[in-house]
């Protein structure tokens, strides 16, 4: 009998970490966090002098700046439902502004306030668009190349604005930790992701969307401008938000901090409260800018950019709802009061057991989504998310 690992095969690098972090999340997690916040504590807190009295000049912002803040807010908004629309329009199903508005909001205000690294607005994009009339692995699948845009953006940014301040082609401060290293961690990642769409034995879901990102980009150029114009705009809120309290650092250092600061998104806050504004702050302190600017400006435009889309996105999601419900018509689906706490119930579970993510990557695969007990589920019709099978088997015991 040949060995063990010979009927398994080899086991990629790759994979061994992601089974490792996979089975020590909730370690990383601390960890990850637990240094954030003594990196704070040693870089950060020594440079603000009068905290309290820094706090209550947040009373004497320039409103002007402050409503120019809302506006750009407002527009990359608009901007990142242009990127929806141009990613999720397909094979027949095309997604208006009004309901591209509406799952895009809730999906922000699910990513927001659920601390779950994203899961909550991928559960509840999948399933609105799976209820839209899309088949679950072309989701799972402009999924993965929505993100690839996205985050293609962000890591171009890197390299251009890095590698500008560095050779003093952009004006600023350039610090080599906060320039070089964030240029040569963009570019592999540019590199690395556009190589594996010609290497044979990466996974065909990979390929597939980096396939698919590459028509947007040459069929639709709208969807590159709704990747630059929702981290452009962003960008324009914090220094409209930097300026209504002072003279802000060169742009070029606001956009690099701006970045360093969003990879707070990855620890398990909600929303990355706490993660996003001590990375911002950090950086636009490392950059040159005063303490406090930095602390007034970034907590003016996380103020803005959390709570903006909040009242907005509570309304697109009870209107999502019913949307959901005429699409689920259309295509013939039951919408009877059962069926309606099911889908909902599903995507709670996907949300409670961080499985959302995973799933998507799933279904983008080929294979079929885990229910909450760690075993394959169906996602079709009813059951749109995660633990469809195990909720309605728990219906089904308890109910008399």
């Amino acid at each position: 009998m040949p060995p063990a690992s010979a009927v398994r095969g080899p086991t990629s690098p790759l994979a061994g970490i992601r089974d490792f972090l996979g089975r020590h999340r909730r370690a990383v997690a601390i960890a990850v966090s637990g240094a954030a916040l003594i990196g704070f504590v040693l870089f950060v807190v020594p440079q603000i002098r009068g905290l309290s009295g820094t706090l209550s000049r947040l009373r004497g912002a320039d409103l002007a700046w402050i409503g120019l803040a809302l506006a750009v807010e407002t527009a990359s908004l608009g901007a990142y439902g242009l990127l929806f629309r141009s990613a999720f329009c397909c094979e027949g199903v095309r997604i208006d502004w009004r309901e591209a508005y509406q799952i895009t909001l809730a999906g922000t205000v699910a990513t927001k306030l659920l601390s779950t690294a994203g899961a909550g607005g991928v559960a509840l994009t999948v399933w609105a668009l799976r209820a839209s009339g899309l088949r679950p692995k072309l989701i799972a699948r402009r999924m993965l190349a929505f993100e690839l845009l996205l985050y293609g953006a962000f890591a171009l940014t890197l390299v251009v604005v890095g590698l500008g301040l560095r050779t003093g082609l952009m004006g600023g401060k350039a610090p080599w930790t906060l320039t070089v290293v964030p240029a040569i961690v963009g570019g592999a990642a540019i590199i690395v992701t556009l190589a594996l769409g010609f290497v044979p034995a990466a996974p065909a879901a990979l390929r597939e969307a980096i396939r698919i990102a590459t028509e947007l980009v040459r069929r639709r150029p709208l969807a590159v401008l709704g990747a630059a114009g929702y981290w452009g705009f962003d960008i324009a809120a914090l220094w409209a938000s930097l300026h209504a309290f002072g003279t802000p650092p060169p742009l070029a250092t606001i956009i690099m901090a701006y970045f360093v600061g969003q990879l707070g998104n990855v620890l398990p806050l909600p929303g990355g409260v706490g993660g996003v504004e001590g990375g911002m702050i950090a950086a636009l302190i490392a950059f040159g800018s005063p303490g406090a600017l930095a602390i007034l400006g970034v907590l003016a435009y996380r103020l803005i950019s959390f709570w903006l889309p909040t009242a907005p996105g509570a309304v697109a999601y009870l209107r999502l709802r019913r949307t959901v419900g005429r699409w689920r018509e259309a295509h013939g689906v039951a919408d009877d009061a059962s069926s309606a706490e099911r889908e909902e119930g599903d995507v709670t579970l996907g949300v409670r057991h961080h499985r959302a993510v995973r799933d998507v990557a799933n279904l983008a695969a080929g294979h079929p989504a885990a229910d909450a007990d760690g075993h394959g589920a169906p996602f079709r019709g009813d059951e749109q998310i995660a633990g469809a099978h195990t909720r309605a088997r728990q219906r089904r015991v308890t109910q008399p």
